[in-house]
């Protein structure tokens, strides 16, 4: 399968899910909920198949956590380090491949870029055992469920009133899981040697060279970080299609959850990450105090 026909595949499977009924369009596979089309049962068995090389790149995001922008960031890294181009649009997530796509990863030349947004538990065990270098992107919780209100009204998932979206955020019952969960679940790989983690908030001041063993000039660093603004990120996604309609980038603003969030939801999601997160490692990494509060 080429990529031309992996873009293909997926526009018809994301049409596909637009045309079932609401309440068809998740599941749930290991307690977690999922589009059902788009991230099929046979596609989180395909997975069990993938083989891990020591060069990979895998990107790991919570949605709407900045992951399409660091995609652009690394594949620019990539080409540069390497003089290998990578050529599609579409976001590398191994949960989308489907088994046809995971025969054709072997075939693959290496650095491959790969990406995810599941629990580190549901990534293929051999991406541990291969000890590949992982990037972790987390974005304050806030500017998350903004972000995620207004990207799933778009993508074909059941369309939610603000109110029912947030309060299903709080609870976790949102595509991919609950953002708590996942921050969790990292929060304990902070010690890996192989695992870096950053935040969105970081990312719109520092990019990811050496950390990933691709060794670049100050010039060739420069050129990447004046491609890898947002608004030159936000041109070159305009037009992917989502199955509704093309993918329009937001303003990617920190505190945009101002204008959004009840007093009452801002001190209930205050609550939440008090309850879950306060006093980690990540936590702190988040700087919840200068950037939700």
């Amino acid at each position: 399968m080429t990529s031309s026909d992996f873009v293909t595949n997926m526009q018809s499977r994301m049409q596909m899910q637009m045309e079932i009924r609401d309440e068809d369009k998740l599941y749930r596979y290991n307690g977690v909920l999922y589009p059902r089309i788009l991230c099929p049962e046979e596609s989180f068995k395909a997975l069990e198949n993938i083989e891990a090389r020591e060069d990979d790149v895998m990107l790991v995001a919570y949605p709407k956590c900045g992951f399409n922008w660091m995609v652009g960031v690394l594949r620019k890294i990539i080409a540069e380090a390497t003089g290998m181009k990578i050529e599609s649009n579409m976001p590398p997530l191994i949960e989308f491949f489907g088994p046809d796509v995971v025969k054709v990863l072997d075939e693959t030349p290496s650095p491959r870029l790969l990406g995810t947004h599941l629990l580190p538990d549901n990534i293929p065990k051999s991406f541990n055992a291969k000890k590949t270098k992982t990037l972790v992107i987390f974005r304050n919780p806030k500017d998350t469920l903004v972000s995620s209100y207004y990207f799933y009204d778009k993508m074909p998932v059941p369309s939610l009133p603000w109110d029912t979206f947030y309060s299903n955020f709080l609870s976790g019952d949102i595509v991919f899981g609950s953002y708590f969960d996942h921050a969790l679940a990292w929060e304990k790989r902070m010690d890996d040697p192989n695992v870096m983690i950053v935040t969105y908030e970081e990312l719109k001041q520092v990019y990811i060279t050496h950390s990933l063993c691709f060794f670049l000039t100050e010039a060739q660093v420069q050129q990447i970080a004046e491609g890898s603004t947002f608004s030159a990120m936000k041109e070159k996604y305009a037009n992917m299609v989502t199955g509704k309609q093309p993918l329009q980038k937001r303003s990617g603003e920190v505190g945009d959850w101002k204008n959004h969030f009840t007093p009452e939801q801002s001190q209930e999601m205050d609550d939440a990450f008090n309850k879950h997160l306060a006093g980690t490692r990540l936590g702190d990494k988040l700087n919840y105090q200068l950037y939700c509060q």
